[in-house]
């Protein structure tokens, strides 16, 4: 079986909603035809609350709303999703439930994020980072993470197309299954975090990987959804790095073939190199 068989998501090439051609000339005046990631708000309403405006590459905003309002714990597991409703036309998505709550307080609360794109995440989720009880049942092999990275660099992806887009990934065991992108890595988390919304699925029975570098809002995401082992190709933030210690997430920073650092491991990582 081919190794693109074992996503159940992975980047659409064909699309014509996340990349636009654009002409260009190279430094000796000839003229080039490129691929430009598109860039288009979208914004989102909890039933007939707008919530926030979110700048994205335009795919899957049923999962990027749903996955943005998990990771922001505006939606919890006993809610009830009724519709979600997406009008492209005026990139709009409003995701309606059985029943109505009163957000007033928590909007007041926004924290604007390192995130590329303007990340933003609300004053209590801290609150259910704090809390967090990430399990220890997850192990990885040393050996099955170069394996891992060189499948997820083998996929077609936006990056290699266009460029300017940061990626996610979802990962069982030596497979990669998930793989979004966008031009926030905080967006590609969400829409993850949407899809195992919608799914009923439990995240501690995967690992995440993503091509740019851990932010504190990375980590804040990564433990409300309850990953807990989560590679970065880059490195981590001061902060981030405080965070996974206190809340118990396995960083695994400098992936690049066979090498990497992990902090913080908390006896997940099986080092059998």
């Amino acid at each position: 079986m081919n190794a693109q068989d074992d996503y159940i998501i992975k980047p659409d090439l064909d699309s014509d909603v996340t990349t636009r051609p654009v002409k260009a000339r190279d430094q000796f005046g000839n003229v080039l035809s490129l691929n430009a990631v598109q860039e288009r708000p979208l914004t989102l309403f909890l039933n007939s609350r707008e919530i926030v405006t979110l700048m994205s590459v335009g795919d899957y905003p049923d999962l990027l709303g749903v996955g943005y309002l998990v990771n922001q714990n505006m939606l919890t597991k006993d809610d009830v999703i009724t519709a979600i409703d997406y009008d492209e036309e005026i990139q709009t998505i409003v995701i309606r439930t059985e029943h109505e709550t009163d957000y007033e307080d928590k909007l007041k609360r926004k924290v604007l994020t390192s995130g590329c794109a303007m990340g933003t995440i609300f004053g209590d989720i801290m609150d259910k980072v704090e809390e967090a009880h990430l399990s220890t049942s997850l192990k990885l092999r040393a050996s099955t993470i170069a394996p891992v990275l060189q499948k997820i660099k083998d996929t077609p992806s936006l990056y290699q197309k266009a460029g300017s887009i940061h990626g996610c990934v979802l990962c069982q065991e030596d497979k990669p299954i998930l793989y979004t992108e966008d031009v926030g890595r905080h967006n590609a988390l969400d829409k993850i975090a949407g899809y195992l919304y919608l799914n009923n699925l439990q995240a501690d029975d995967y690992y995440l990987y993503t091509t740019g570098r851990l932010t504190s809002e990375m980590v804040i995401k990564a433990v409300s959804m309850g990953i807990t082992i989560v590679i970065s190709r880059s490195g981590s933030t001061h902060w981030a790095i405080e965070l996974a210690q206190k809340t118990g997430l396995t960083l695994i920073n400098r992936a690049r073939g066979k090498r990497f650092l992990v902090l913080n491991d908390q006896d997940r990582i099986i080092y059998d190199l």
